[in-house]
C-alpha cells in the first residue's frame, strides 16, 4: 500500500462529518448514565433548605419505612475523606466546602445526605422523607447584603498573579480630552448541561472505576485518589463521551468521593443521577460581576488611559475568581493602564469555570465602554477600534504572534450591511419596530498544556489513536482523527480514536479552548516519531555524523527531514524493511513555557493551562468581531435579536464544519447572556429560585432567526505544531456587549446592566 501525501500545511482542513455523528444519533454514544453496572444501587441527595448554619438533628424514620431502602448517610456516618485544595489554588476541588463532614451548612443546597435504595425511585421517595431540623443564621447572598467582605483577588488566588498596569493612570486620565466612566454589571448564570451530574461509582477489590461526566479525567481520578487516601493507580475514571460540560465538569466535584466511599462500604456499585434543580447547587457556575470602566482619549480616539476595575462574587472559604483584565487591558493601544480586581465573599457554593470564564463578564464592561466613547467622540465604533488597535500589548511590550482584529471586522461589516448604518439613535425603524446596529471585539487567550498520545499504524494503514482527550460535544474525536489521517497518509475511515479513559496517555482539561491545539499537537509529534522510524527504514542514508548532530541538536537527520515534510510514504515498503507489521509510538508533548516538570504534573493531574502570557516573548490570542441587529417593538418593548454575524481568526482550522457549529452556538449563547440568561436569587436566603429549565430562560432557534460565521483564514507558526489557537470559547465573548450597544443605537437608552429584559427598556 502507497499512503498517500500528508496534505499539505493549510489554514483549513477538511469538513469532514463528524466522526461519532452516526453513534450520536442513533443512540450508540455511551454516557456516564448508559455505563453498565452489575446490580447496582442508587443514590439520591438530600440538599440543605438554609444557606448558613448548622444541622439540629435528622429524623430519618420515615424515610427508612420505604421499601427498598438501603441506608442513609449524613454526616454522622459518613465516610471520612482528606481534604482537597481549589482547582485554582493547585488543587483538584471545584470546591473545598466537603459534603457530609460536619453539621455546619455554607450554602443553600449544600449535600448534607445520600440515601440508598434498591431503585432511583425508592431513594427519590425516601430521601423526600428526611427531615432536617436547623440552626439558622442570616446568610449574606451577593454584593450589597450585609456581612460580605471584600479583599483584592491578588494574593488570594494562585490562578490569579496579575492586576496589569502601566504608565501612569491617573495623571493621563486627568490629562485627557475626552473622558468616559461608566459601571457594568453582569449576573449569576447557571451551565445547564443536557447531561445531568451523574456519578456511578463500582469497586472491583481495591481499585475503583468512576463513570462520570468530565472534562479532566486525570485530574479526577488523582483528586479522588487523594480524597479516598489510596494510591491513583488504583483509580480509573471512564467517559468516552460528555453530553456538556461549557466548565460545569473541569474539576472535582465534591459529590464523587463520597458515592465512592459509600460503594465501598456496601461493596455494591452505586449510582447517582441528581435532579436537575440540585445541579445548581452541587456544581460551579458563573458569579456576578461588576465593574468600573474609565477611558481617557484624545480627540482623534487614540486611547491615553485605561483603568478597568472588577469585583466578583465567591464561598466563603473559598477565593474563587476569574480576573479577566489581563484581557481588557491588553486589547487595545494604550500606554496608561491601570486595574484591580476584587472578591466579595458570600454565603454561597463556590463558583467555578463557565465558558469563556474571565472574558464574557470583563469584555462586556470595556467593548460597551469603547461603544460609549465612540458616542462622545462622535466617531464610527468600527474606526474606533481600528485607531486603537495593535501588533504589540502595552503591558509587557510582547508582540501579538498574529492579530487578525481588524481584518476580522473589516470581513463582518462587509457581511452585515454596516455601511447601511445611520449613525444616530432611534433614526432607523420598520414600522413599531425600532432598528440597531451594535457590534463589539471578540478575542480569547491561546492556550495550551502538555499532552500525551498513543498511535499505531498497521502495514494496512488501519490506525489507533488513544489519547486520554475528551469529547464535550466540540469535535474531539474527529479533529484527532483528522490529525493522525493527514499526518500519516492514510484514509480518515481507517482511523480509530480512544478518549475519555485515564488508562489512556493524559490530556489536559477541556477547557480554555486548549484541548485541539494540545492533543493534536501531541498527536501530530507521535505521527511523525512513526514516519522517521518507516522513512529510517527506507532511506539507510542517515550517517552517524547525521545522527550525532541531530542528538546536539545542531541540526536534523534527512529521515527526520522527510518525517516532518509532507513527503509521501510507501507503507507496504516501509514494513518490508522494517519486517514488521505494526509500528506503535508513545510521545509526550509540552508547549513553550510549560515548567521542566510538566510530564510529572500530567501524570498527577496538576498540568495547568499555558496561556499566551505565558510565552517568553510573544503573546498569543484568537480575534473576531460580531454583529448585531437589534430590533425593539416601540410600544410593547419586546426585544428580538433577528440577525448575529460574526467573523473570527484562530490560526489553523482544523475541520472548518465543527468549528463553524462551534461558533454559531457561541454566539447564540452570547445573545443569551445578554438578554435571557440569568439566576435569580432569592436576596434573604441565599437561595437560587429559577434553579430549572422551565425559569432559566435559554435560547431556541426562534430566537436567532438568522446567524452567519465568518473563518478567516490566518496562518501562525509560533504557536504549537498544528497552528491552531483555539475557537471553543471565542464566540460567545462581546455578544451581550454588541446587543447592548445595539439596544442604544436603536432606543438611545444605554443599558448597563444584564440581562436586559423588556421592562428596563424605556422609549
Amino acid at each position: 500500500m502507497t499512503a498517500a501525501a500528508p496534505e499539505p500545511k493549510a489554514n483549513m482542513g477538511r469538513p469532514v462529518p463528524r466522526y461519532d455523528a452516526a453513534a450520536k444519533v442513533t443512540g450508540r454514544a455511551t454516557y456516564a448514565s448508559d455505563m453498565p453496572l452489575d446490580n447496582p444501587a442508587y443514590a439520591f441527595l438530600v440538599t440543605s433548605a438554609i444557606a448558613k448554619g448548622r444541622i439540629d438533628g435528622f429524623d430519618l424514620d420515615d424515610a427508612r419505612q420505604v421499601r427498598g431502602v438501603i441506608d442513609i448517610v449524613t454526616h454522622e456516618n459518613a465516610p471520612k475523606l482528606k481534604e482537597s485544595k481549589l482547582f485554582s489554588n493547585g488543587g483538584y476541588a471545584g470546591t473545598t466546602i466537603q459534603p457530609l463532614k460536619s453539621a455546619d451548612i455554607a450554602h443553600d443546597g449544600q449535600i448534607i445526605a445520600v440515601v440508598i435504595a434498591e431503585s432511583y425511585e425508592a431513594a427519590r421517595e425516601a430521601a423526600n422523607r428526611v427531615k432536617v431540623s436547623y440552626a439558622a443564621v442570616a446568610p449574606s447572598a451577593s454584593f450589597d447584603s450585609p456581612g460580605i467582605t471584600t479583599a483584592a483577588a491578588k494574593g488570594q488566588n494562585a490562578q490569579f498573579k496579575e492586576d496589569p498596569e502601566g504608565g501612569d493612570f491617573a495623571k493621563a486620565f486627568d490629562a485627557a480630552e475626552v473622558k468616559l466612566t461608566a459601571s457594568y454589571e453582569t449576573p449569576t448564570q447557571h451551565h445547564n448541561p443536557m447531561e445531568l451530574f451523574t456519578t456511578s461509582c463500582a469497586w472491583m477489590g481495591d481499585e475503583l472505576v468512576i463513570y462520570e461526566g468530565s472534562q479532566y479525567v486525570y485530574g479526577l481520578k488523582n483528586g479522588v485518589a487523594e480524597q479516598l487516601g489510596i494510591d491513583p493507580d488504583k483509580v480509573r475514571v471512564v467517559n468516552p463521551y460528555v453530553g456538556g460540560g461549557f466548565g460545569s465538569r473541569g474539576s472535582m466535584t465534591p459529590r464523587t468521593a463520597i458515592i465512592a466511599g459509600i460503594a465501598k462500604r456496601l461493596n455494591r456499585p452505586i449510582k447517582l443521577v441528581p435532579t436537575r434543580d440540585q445541579g445548581f447547587t452541587i456544581a460551579t457556575y458563573r458569579a456576578e460581576t461588576r465593574h468600573e470602566i474609565r477611558l481617557g482619549a484624545g480627540l482623534d480616539g487614540k486611547l491615553v488611559a485605561l483603568r478597568h476595575d472588577g469585583a466578583e462574587v465567591s464561598s466563603r472559604p473559598d477565593a474563587y475568581c476569574v480576573g479577566g483584565t489581563k484581557t481588557t487591558t491588553r486589547l487595545y493601544a494604550c500606554p496608561n493602564v491601570a486595574s484591580l480586581v476584587s472578591i466579595v465573599r458570600a454565603d454561597r457554593n463556590t463558583p467555578g469555570f463557565m465558558r469563556s470564564p474571565p472574558e464574557v463578564p470583563y469584555l462586556f464592561a470595556l467593548e460597551s465602554a469603547m461603544d460609549e466613547l465612540a458616542v462622545k467622540l462622535n466617531m464610527d465604533p468600527v474606526e474606533l477600534r481600528r485607531i486603537n488597535d495593535t501588533t504589540v500589548e502595552p503591558i509587557g511590550g510582547k508582540p501579538y504572534t498574529s492579530r487578525s482584529l481588524m481584518a476580522c471586522f473589516d470581513e463582518a461589516a462587509r457581511a452585515f450591511g454596516w455601511s447601511q448604518r445611520s449613525p444616530q439613535p432611534k433614526s432607523m425603524s420598520d414600522g413599531d419596530w425600532l432598528v440597531g446596529y451594535g457590534c463589539a471585539a471578540t478575542c480569547y487567550p491561546t492556550q495550551m498544556a502538555p499532552s500525551a498520545a498513543r498511535v499505531r499504524l498497521q502495514r494496512d494503514g488501519r490506525t489507533r489513536v488513544e489519547i486520554a482527550g475528551h469529547e464535550i460535544g466540540t469535535g474531539a474525536y474527529t479533529v484527532i482523527a483528522q490529525t493522525a489521517a493527514e499526518r500519516l497518509g492514510v484514509p480518515l475511515e481507517k482511523v480509530a480514536v480512544f478518549l475519555g479513559d485515564s488508562d489512556l496517555p493524559p490530556a489536559p482539561v477541556a477547557g480554555g479552548s486548549n484541548s485541539t491545539a494540545s492533543t493534536c499537537s501531541a498527536v501530530m509529534m507521535v505521527c511523525d516519531r512513526i514516519r522517521q522510524r518507516l522513512f529510517k527504514a527506507v532511506m539507510p542514508s542517515d550517517s552517524i555524523a547525521d545522527k550525532a548532530k541531530e542528538t546536539v541538536g545542531i541540526s536534523q537527520a534527512p529521515s527526520t527531514q522527510a518525517a516532518q515534510s509532507d513527503r509521501p510514504l510507501d507503507l507496504e515498503k516501509a514494513f518490508d524493511a522494517l519486517g514488521v507489521g505494526i509500528v506503535e509510538e508513545y510521545g509526550e508533548w509540552k508547549p513553550e513555557g510549560a515548567p521542566l516538570d510538566s510530564f510529572t504534573a500530567m501524570h498527577s493531574g496538576h498540568a495547568r493551562l499555558v496561556g499566551g502570557h505565558q510565552m517568553k516573548d510573544k503573546i498569543a490570542y484568537a480575534f473576531g468581531a460580531e454583529f448585531v441587529e437589534i430590533r425593539v417593538n416601540r410600544f410593547t418593548h419586546e426585544i428580538r435579536c433577528p440577525r448575529l454575524v460574526g467573523a473570527f481568526a484562530a490560526g489553523r482550522i482544523m475541520n472548518p464544519r465543527t468549528a463553524r457549529s462551534q461558533l454559531m452556538g457561541g454566539l447564540i449563547w452570547g445573545m443569551s447572556s445578554a438578554l435571557l440568561e440569568a439566576t435569580e436569587i432569592d436576596e434573604r436566603n441565599a437561595r437560587y429560585v429559577n434553579d430549572n429549565l422551565a425559569d432559566y430562560l435559554v435560547p431556541v432557534n426562534a430566537d436567532v432567526p438568522g446567524v452567519e460565521v465568518i473563518l478567516l483564514s490566518e496562518q501562525d507558526d509560533h504557536i504549537n505544531p498544528a497552528g491552531v489557537k483555539g475557537l471553543g470559547e471565542l464566540a460567545n465573548v462581546g455578544t451581550n456587549a454588541a446587543i447592548c450597544n445595539a439596544i442604544y443605537h436603536a432606543t438611545g437608552q444605554r443599558i448597563r446592566k444584564l440581562p436586559v429584559r423588556l421592562e428596563n427598556i424605556e422609549v
